[in-house]
């Protein structure tokens, strides 16, 4: 079934939120920017405009003062000049920097900052009128009119209600002295930007969870979305299967080489082999240096018969073997008495060919559990075939 035919009613899974982000999907609360821009604006202005006016009015007083000298010597309105802007830069920079730094960390701290240059690419899929009109009535773009109507009354509230409160000093402004009208302007400017702020931040406080809510809602996935992002991550069952079957049988191919140094090869008669070497001095318990399958046993055979290697048949040993142990490991604790058996034949069969004492019976017939032996368990319970 097509991924898109199905609900998305999953939550996104970490990888998925994780790429959204570098594909530059994050929420974003731009009224909490605006809050910060007005806010922190708003708080160097008031430590910058003290120094701002008094650096202005002398720029001005220097700018249209002529005499004598300024005439003799016009160069010096271009010093005037460029002292002019370099005030305007120290006035500008830090209120800039400082808006700067204020937005990138309150983008930070909600987790709306990413870096990515996938939002800059050209998407052809949403140049169409058909997804034009299902962007325009997303719940997205619904939330954004709704935000915008109210941001809209809630401003005309703060604004009709300033402006009826302040008509008499608004007619006698132009009657005040200049310096005291610029104080009064300042002041009503402080106090129609913290009506705005307050209002900014009522927005902000709903705007931010409630985009996070609709970016988790955005990123939700299928079921087949999570199965296949599982499969991906994790890899295909039956491909990883096939993997590892593919590394053991190149393990067991490199294996053969080893037999010249086994003690003992154990067979099945054909089909399995394994290849027992055990050193007291180094070894805990026998250890499995080569085994193979078919091709790879008779292999196996025909190496340890050219090194004088003995082989010894025992089909139920071999196949518990087999099945049971990795290169390069120790036989199970539950193999040991078996192995004990054979290796103690094979060690008399040695002395005996050595002339260091008599030549040992028949091949012993080793006590192998049922448990261990896998063509037993597969006839006892059928369904595990």
């Amino acid at each position: 079934m097509d991924s898109s035919t199905q609900e998305k009613n999953l939550p996104a899974t970490p990888k998925r939120l994780q790429q959204a982000r570098k594909d530059g999907q994050v929420p974003q609360a731009k009224d909490l920017s605006n809050l910060v821009v007005l806010g922190g604006g708003l708080v160097v202005l008031f430590m910058l405009v003290p120094w701002g006016y008094e650096r202005l009015r002398h720029a001005m007083r220097a700018t249209y003062t002529f005499d004598r000298d300024l005439i003799r010597h016009p160069e010096v309105i271009v010093e005037v000049l460029w002292r002019a802007v370099g005030d305007a830069l120290l006035f500008m920079l830090p209120l800039g920097i400082t808006l700067i730094l204020a937005v990138v960390l309150a983008q930070i701290s909600i987790g709306s900052f990413a870096l990515s240059t996938k939002p800059l690419t050209p998407e052809l899929s949403k140049i169409g009128i058909i997804s034009g009109f299902k962007r325009l009535f997303s719940k997205q773009q619904m939330f954004e009119i709704l935000k915008l109507l109210t941001i809209t009354v809630l401003l005309g509230i703060v604004a009709y209600l300033f402006m009826s409160s302040h008509l008499v000093e608004f007619g006698t402004l132009l009657l005040r002295p200049l310096e005291s009208s610029l104080s009064q302007l300042g002041r009503w400017f402080m106090v129609g930007v913290g009506g705005l702020l307050i209002v900014l931040l009522l927005v902000a406080v709903i705007d931010v969870p409630l985009q996070q809510y609709l970016h988790q809602h955005r990123l939700k996935m299928s079921l087949k979305e999570v199965k296949d992002e599982h499969k991906e991550t994790e890899g295909n069952p039956q491909l990883k299967g096939k993997l590892r079957q593919r590394q053991r049988e190149i393990a067991q191919g490199n294996s053969v080489s080893r037999v010249p140094a086994a003690d003992l090869v154990v067979m099945n008669p054909t089909h399995y082999a394994v290849a027992l070497k055990y050193d007291e001095k180094t070894m805990a318990a026998p250890h499995v240096i080569a085994k193979g399958a078919d091709l790879i046993a008779l292999r196996i055979r025909d190496v340890a018969k050219d090194n004088q290697v003995p082989v010894l048949q025992s089909p139920m040993l071999a196949r518990a073997l087999y099945a049971h142990t990795e290169i390069d490991q120790q036989v199970p604790a539950a193999l040991f008495t078996a192995v004990a058996q054979v290796l103690a034949y094979v060690y008399r069969l040695r002395a005996a060919l050595k002339g260091q004492g008599p030549m040992p019976g028949q091949p012993p017939q080793p006590e192998v559990p049922l448990e261990m032996d896998p063509h037993r368990g597969r006839t006892l319970n059928p369904e595990a075939t």
